[in-house]
């Protein structure tokens, strides 16, 4: 592997990473490359994307390596997150607040499981809407987010406690994404909100 190559991969790797990013010692086992060969790929890396004016950063958090947006440009990023286009949850989005609400708390990538898709921005998105947030991080390598609902989830769809969720016929809950989904789609219409309404909330 030449060096461009190793800094290309990388880049890569960090967008697929998300939030929880990765350390020099995890991209080294990946690449297979030393872990001073990694750590300069990554420099030049940070360094470029300053050099070159680009719209995000690398930057090292906790250890871990990720990508980030720039703070400046964060009133664009409201706009976008607030725009009366983008306020109604997607297919997608819906699939992924029921993985969280019948499974919390669960991390990003067994939600990736469960859906067969990547879910990182219908999670940004259920994030910005206040549905789910940060509730820990796993035991596990890398020490993942934990994701849970929130309080605005609980108002939305009507729900003094968790408990009140409607409850899934099936038994085999690695099988029931479909019926969760629209229990929770049936929820909410039940409370005489619109999906566009929850941006309101």
């Amino acid at each position: 592997m030449d060096y461009k190559s190793l800094k290309s991969i990388i880049e890569g790797l960090l967008f697929l990473s998300g939030d929880e990013g990765l350390s020099v010692r995890q991209i080294a086992e990946i690449t297979e490359q030393r872990n001073d060969l990694v750590s300069r790929a990554l420099e030049e890396l940070k360094e470029e994307y300053v050099n070159q004016k680009r719209g995000l950063q690398v930057v090292q958090i906790a250890g871990n390596y990720r990508l980030a947006t720039l703070p400046d440009h964060a009133p664009y990023f409201e706009r976008l997150a607030y725009s009366p286009s983008r306020a109604s949850l997607s297919q997608a989005a819906l699939e992924t607040l029921a993985i969280v609400a019948y499974r919390q708390p669960i991390t990003r990538v067994e939600i990736e499981e469960i859906r067969g898709v990547k879910s990182e921005r219908a999670i940004h998105t259920l994030n910005n809407k206040d549905l789910i947030h940060e509730v820990g991080r796993a035991e596990a390598v890398g020490r993942p987010i934990l994701y849970g609902t929130t309080k605005t989830f609980l108002e939305s769809f009507g729900l003094a406690t968790l408990n009140e969720l409607p409850e899934p016929s099936s038994a085999d809950h690695s099988d029931s994404l479909e019926e969760e989904t629209q229990l929770l789609f049936s929820k909410l219409d039940s409370q005489q909100l619109t999906i566009d309404e929850i941006e309101q909330t």
